[in-house]
């Protein structure tokens, strides 16, 4: 059997290996095709069961991961902490090893705290797939978001991508980061000063503070959500101060090449850190980079427990 992805689990793309991140996105493409056929699904993954273990509110990530699940005919099971053994002090580590007892193929698992996708991955032969942990990576919405940016320019490489927002504190941003320099895309971080710190430079991407400059010649720019409980801790004076120096505007976006997309992992709080028109502007491909999460999750699911090489046969 040819292998497709050389590693048991998805943990972060610090990890994966540029010939790695190749086959998932050239996979999630096929998946797509399968995704626009009258009748969305394939038998590819039938008699696997995926568990879910969700610790933290999603709609986009979880919603795409239990749909990619079910378009290749596996079965699914959730696991929360409200209403399991959780409740009752058990750790994840034991609800995890009880759960695979019952014969699982692969755990999904978002967590508020980061490395423990890798702390139960050691702990078990079945795959592990990190859908977000912390403040560390989410590695299957870079993957998304790589795509969506191949989908519309045909390349990764070269492209120059502006990161704007809360850095500091994001998971996607990392994941990126990580991502897109792999694929020898150019990355920059823009944003207050508290919530972008130089030591990112430390990744391998430049860091901005002045708008224009981190505008200047852009291919794609991604906006990153501003918390707005970050405000109890003072990174930045207000949400008015924040809007008048670091929104995206259409006034920033008219000067700028007309093919430049407009991307954001969402829930974007628009008004915040993009204004409110950029909704209705041609090149905003937020909802296409939903579309795409399926694609990738129905990519990462098909590797990580098949462990297999796609093929024609595997698409019908």
């Amino acid at each position: 059997m040819q292998k497709g992805i050389k590693r048991k689990d998805l943990l972060g793309l610090k990890e994966l290996e540029r010939g790695e991140i190749e086959i998932i996105l050239e996979t999630a493409f096929s998946m797509k095709e399968v995704l626009k056929r009258p009748i969305k699904k394939i038998p590819t993954l039938r008699g696997k069961t995926v568990c879910f273990m969700f610790f933290e509110p999603s709609t986009r990530t979880r919603s795409s991961f239990e749909l990619a699940a079910k378009r290749l005919s596996a079965d699914t099971i959730n696991i929360s902490g409200v209403g399991s053994a959780l409740q009752k002090g058990e750790s994840v580590l034991d609800t995890m090893l009880n759960i695979n007892a019952m014969g699982i193929d692969a755990f999904v698992i978002r967590h508020a705290s980061s490395g423990l996708p890798y702390f139960l991955a050691r702990h078990t032969d079945t795959a592990v797939i990190n859908a977000g942990d912390g403040m560390h990576e989410h590695p299957t919405q870079a993957l998304l978001d790589m795509m969506t940016m191949k989908e519309r320019f045909g390349k990764l490489e070269g492209l120059r991508v502006l990161i704007a927002g809360d850095i500091r504190h994001s998971r996607v941003a990392r994941s990126n980061i990580y991502g897109l320099l792999k694929m020898s895309a150019e990355v920059r971080l823009f944003g207050p000063p508290p919530l972008v710190p130089k030591e990112f430079e430390q990744f391998g991407a430049e860091v901005l503070y002045d708008k224009k400059k981190a505008l200047r010649n852009v291919d794609v720019i991604m906006g990153l959500r501003i918390q707005r409980e970050r405000l109890l801790e003072s990174f930045f004076p207000s949400i008015r101060e924040y809007r008048k120096f670091f929104a995206i505007t259409p006034q920033d976006i008219e000067n700028l090449s007309k093919d430049v997309l407009i991307m954001h992992p969402g829930p974007v709080n628009w008004g915040v850190e993009m204004d409110y028109d950029i909704i209705k502007h041609k090149n905003n491909v937020i909802l296409e980079q939903v579309t795409n999460g399926v694609a990738i999750r129905m990519s990462v699911l098909y590797h990580f427990i098949s462990g297999e090489k796609l093929d024609e046969e595997h698409l019908n």
